[in-house]
């Protein structure tokens, strides 16, 4: 249960943005890039650099309106392979088994990373781009989720889980307002 709740962190994480987690995760772990799927193809020092500059371009992009347009259209694509091989890597590292539940719970994550990412698009396209502070608090949220993974499995996946609620109640409350105001008369 302890590895379900961290594959349910980073998998949030990656709902958020893409390469920050990815990043963490590395240098939390250092050399076990080995665990990561696709990714262990890559020579690692390759893979740091090429992480490092995505996640830099998203930190600073990310604060502006343009930014985070770009941004989203490349997180919606994204998001739900990086969902999926940050859970196959968590639940390798933790060394679940058997394979079959690595590979579930894989497609767990990338389908949760893709809700969390489709209802931040909603929520942009709602309020016609992302205040600073919310996505400040994003960033802050991804580090947290990926460390809590490791550190403390049972209070980032409660955020996943909180996360994932939150996500639903938005949901509720656009198709409330979608009909409520935009059904022609």
């Amino acid at each position: 249960m302890i590895g379900i709740l961290a594959v349910l962190s980073v998998s949030a994480a990656a709902g958020m943005r893409i390469a920050l987690p990815l990043l963490v995760i590395g240098l939390i772990q250092g050399d076990s890039w080995q665990q990561v799927p696709l990714l262990n193809r890559i020579q690692p020092q390759v893979l740091i650099a090429v992480l490092t500059a995505w996640t830099l371009l998203e930190l600073v992009v990310s604060k502006q309106l343009w930014g985070q347009r770009l941004l989203q259209s490349v997180e919606l694509i994204f998001s739900p392979l990086v969902g999926a091989v940050m859970a196959m890597a968590v639940a390798r590292i933790l060394r679940l088994e058997p394979t079959q539940l690595v590979w579930i719970l894989g497609a767990v994550g990338g389908l949760l990373a893709l809700v969390l990412q489709l209802v931040k698009v909603g929520w942009f396209y709602r309020l016609q781009g992302l205040p600073t502070w919310a996505v400040l608090l994003e960033d802050i949220l991804c580090v947290l989720l990926v460390l809590f993974a490791f550190r403390a499995p049972n209070s980032g996946g409660l955020i996943a889980m909180l996360l994932l609620w939150l996500a639903i109640r938005s949901s509720q409350s656009w198709y409330r307002w979608y009909k409520g105001g935009q059904v022609p008369k």
